[in-house]
């Protein structure tokens, strides 16, 4: 069992994808806003993100195909084919670099105490720096040992800071298994079901899985990857939004930053609290920042045809228009507004249609053979697409402000 655990990836790479600065703070306001009763859209989350992306691993593994190759291939009329790679590219590569910022600027949120160069947070650079060098390296398994490190601090940080606190086991039941949505909380919901399930990963995992298994015997460890890793990053947000259910009491006005969540564990780890927290948030912008380009730069390659993968110059040139755009945006101090906006709509039309790709492509058996979907995981992906379709209305409306 140690030695097949030794060989899980890319389900880590997508957990250190949907847990970044983003995710914990959603967390963290629903956890102090409504307690333990949302912890069941987490469950569903969770559910829906495992069907979803074991697809794509066995996309990956047993038709050796990234998702935006496979799109490709299927796409065969013109216009669909080209109003398809226009939608995936604008929403995976601008969206991308809108959020980057949200990473970095996540990454250093406890540190802003770091001396600076020119007015820019020298812990900023720092992770820019390394995030190039390990995507300019273009080797996977140095990005992929350095991100199942960065999901490994996170479940530190957060798992732990939520058995501290001591939190009601019984309360904790009711939340996972008793489906609630208090009075206001609608758009929580959406929230933690949109910052789990994320278009970009679909992209992201397919191309890791790929990558990582050249052989076709590698099914069950690719599935084994998938429910450890999405379990786990799934456990970690739930342990965040525990940890502010009690932290907080049902009042998210008190969260004001990474202070008053680490001032709330200080009488059990002292001084020392609010750079535990830190270091949660670092590792989850870190984490994200080197995701978001990777994933951008799998997508356009694979829609586009590009060949030699990681080592490919346009390949790198996504990545890096990602990665430098962001660094830009979070050292000017500013968010993006009009480019978040663009990507919130981008992701949610992205999303079901993605996903009804995803469920046409794995149940073509000239590209899968007998490992296309049987009906009960067709039934199942039905359902999730129905969820993820009502998502990306519900996220279009609100970010158009129609809801």
């Amino acid at each position: 069992m140690l030695k097949k655990l030794k060989q899980l990836g890319p389900g880590m790479i997508v957990a250190a994808a949907f847990i970044g600065p983003g995710t914990v703070t959603t967390a963290s306001m629903a956890g102090a806003g409504y307690g333990y009763t949302l912890l069941w859209a987490m469950l569903f989350s969770i559910f829906a993100t495992v069907i979803l992306q074991e697809m794509t691993a066995r996309l990956g593994t047993q038709a050796k195909m990234g998702l935006g190759e496979a799109i490709r291939k299927k796409s065969t009329n013109k216009f669909l084919r080209y109003l398809s790679f226009a939608l995936v590219i604008s929403a995976i590569v601008i969206g991308n670099a809108a959020y980057e910022s949200g990473n970095l600027a996540g990454a250093v949120l406890g540190f802003e105490d770091f001396p600076e160069v020119f007015g820019i947070n020298l812990l900023l650079i720092f992770i820019g720096i390394i995030a190039f060098i390990l995507l300019f390296l273009g080797k996977y398994k140095y990005i992929e040992r350095f991100l199942v490190l960065l999901v490994s601090i996170m479940g530190i940080v957060f798992i732990f800071a939520a058995i501290l606190l001591q939190p009601s086991i019984t309360e904790i039941l009711k939340g996972l298994f008793i489906p609630g949505i208090p009075e206001k909380a609608g758009l929580m919901v959406v929230g933690l079901i949109g910052t789990t399930v994320v278009p970009y990963n679909l992209f992201l995992h397919a191309s890791a899985s790929k990558t990582k298994w050249k052989t076709g015997d590698s099914l069950k460890l690719s599935r084994l990857d998938t429910i450890l890793s999405v379990s786990l990053g799934g456990l970690i947000t739930m342990a965040i939004m525990i940890t502010a259910a009690v932290a907080f009491e049902g009042n998210s006005q008190e969260i004001d930053g990474i202070g008053a969540l680490g001032e709330q564990l200080q009488p059990i780890l002292g001084d020392w609290s609010t750079h535990f927290i830190a270091f949660g948030f670092l590792a989850a912008g870190f984490s994200s920042s080197i995701t978001a380009p990777l994933a951008a730069a799998f997508a356009t390659s694979e829609i586009l045809d590009w060949k030699d993968g990681l080592k490919n110059k346009k390949f790198k040139m996504v990545w890096a228009f990602v990665l430098f755009t962001g660094i830009i945006i979070a050292s000017l101090g500013f968010q993006p507004t009009a480019l978040i906006l663009f990507a919130q709509v981008a992701n949610g039309l992205l999303l079901p249609i993605l996903a009804v790709y995803l469920l046409w492509i794995v149940n073509d058996r000239d590209l899968m053979g007998n490992h296309a979907n049987s009906k009960l995981i067709n039934i199942i992906g039905v359902v999730v697409i129905i969820v993820t379709l009502l998502l990306g209305l519900k996220s279009i409306f609100t970010a158009l402000g129609i809801l």
